[in-house]
């Protein structure tokens, strides 16, 4: 490891987290370069919902490679584009009636962000945004101003004007309906909180300790931002691509956002992100907002091919199911570590098991990497685990996933005993 301490900058972390230097790939499984195997609960932070090197999308970027394919275009119509497009419409946006225009932002998810804040308040000629507690959405300097995280958030970075943080679903309990505390704010000329061009929130949010917003709520976020002119902006980078059952995590509550942030798993594993809007929010002039990378032709090309898991229902049966599988281990593992405190909250296949004792989450992860699974940890504190496994898992390795969870909690309630009684 010694050229990646020497070289790379402090700035890198999952390094820290999984300290081996990893080789090959292939589904659900790691390998380092020692040929150890690791079992992956990481999927790339949700990047990987496919399985790594699908063996499909290998072929045909390999195939598109050799012969010529042009691989940087800027935003120049080609080939791998415009069967990319075709793909995404008769597939996901048709059958879900959902009539969006795309764009083609940089090549991550914090760009799409920047891209939506952007044209909302361009559009509305508003300044004003709402975020919510725990919310993360990039951090580069407009998506890190409605990020929460307060270890991201630096006040020399100058990001967090024009933005008011709301309480996201349950933020104060089961009794707290946190849209009718929005909707004071709004309707108050006094509350200090202007009315915004947008509202952004995730479905589920990851980072921020898998924490899932009820349908009910959601709906009555979408009524709360008609009511009042105010756009609303689904984060679906992380958990859409399949994560909660559907293919957009919103489609569960049967709204339809005014736009939608998309990246990680649509790439295929290759560096991809987009904005989808209404039509009539389109109105950027020509060359008004650009980026060098403004959609990958190899992305389009494997994104292609991953589109086609969406061509039935057999994925999205294989989401619930093995979320079922997910939620029943999870419950038998909160029931058997009871005295660490656990909760088990989660959707479809990203669930979390929170560990609220300070530095329990963190030494089950590792103790976990050393037992051959890559998990990590979420939450403001880091004291939830955050379960991401591939969406194509195999059931088998999903199962043995969880035995590798059970061990490592077994040496960290082991380790905590010892220490007690020798303290």
């Amino acid at each position: 490891m010694r050229i990646f301490e020497e070289l790379e900058s402090e700035v890198r972390g999952y390094v820290r987290s999984f300290p081996t230097i990893f080789d090959v790939a292939r589904g659900a499984l790691l390998y380092d370069e020692q040929g150890t195997r690791y079992i992956d609960f990481f999927a790339g932070a949700g990047t990987m919902n496919y399985g790594h090197n699908h063996p499909d999308i290998t072929r045909a970027v390999i195939d598109y490679l050799e012969r010529g394919g042009i691989v940087h275009g800027l935003d120049k119509a080609t080939v791998a584009k415009q069967a990319f497009l075709q793909k995404l419409k008769d597939t996901i946006l048709g059958p879900r009636n959902l009539p969006y225009k795309i764009q083609f932002t940089g090549p991550t998810g914090t760009n799409a962000v920047e891209t939506a804040l952007k044209l909302a308040r361009m559009v509305k000629r508003r300044s004003n945004v709402i975020s919510f507690t725990n919310g993360y959405h990039g951090l580069t300097l407009g998506a890190l101003a409605v990020t929460g995280n307060y270890f991201y958030r630096d006040e020399s970075y100058g990001a967090r004007n024009n933005v008011a943080f709301m309480p996201y679903d349950g933020y104060f309990g089961p009794d707290v309906n946190t849209i009718d505390y929005m909707r004071r704010f709004l309707e108050d000329n006094s509350s200090g909180v202007d009315v915004p061009a947008a509202v952004i929130v995730e479905t589920v949010q990851g980072e921020g300790g898998i924490h899932v917003a009820s349908v009910e709520w959601l709906q009555q976020l979408e009524a709360l931002c008609r009511e009042f002119d105010i756009l609303l902006i689904v984060d679906d980078i992380q958990v859409g691509n399949g994560r909660t059952g559907t293919f957009f995590s919103f489609e569960r509550a049967g709204i339809t956002p005014d736009m939608v942030t998309v990246s990680k798993s649509i790439g295929g594993g290759l560096p991809l992100a987009m904005l989808f809007m209404r039509p009539d929010l389109d109105q950027w002039q020509p060359g008004e907002h650009t980026g060098t990378f403004r959609g990958n032709n190899l992305a389009f090309v494997a994104s292609e091919v991953a589109l086609s898991y969406w061509d039935n229902e057999d994925l999205a049966r294989a989401v619930v199911h093995k979320g079922e599988i997910m939620k029943s281990e999870l419950d038998r593992l909160a029931d058997k570590y009871g005295e660490l405190s656990p909760s088990v909250r989660g959707l479809g296949m990203v669930w979390g098991l929170e560990l609220p004792q300070p530095g329990v989450a963190g030494d089950a992860s590792r103790a976990a990497f050393e037992r051959g699974l890559i998990l990590e940890t979420a939450g403001a504190n880091d004291d939830v685990l955050k379960f991401l496994p591939p969406l194509i898992i195999e059931e088998d390795l999903l199962r043995e996933g969880f035995d590798i969870v059970d061990q490592a909690l077994g040496a960290v309630l082991a380790q905590r005993h010892k220490t007690m009684g020798t303290s």
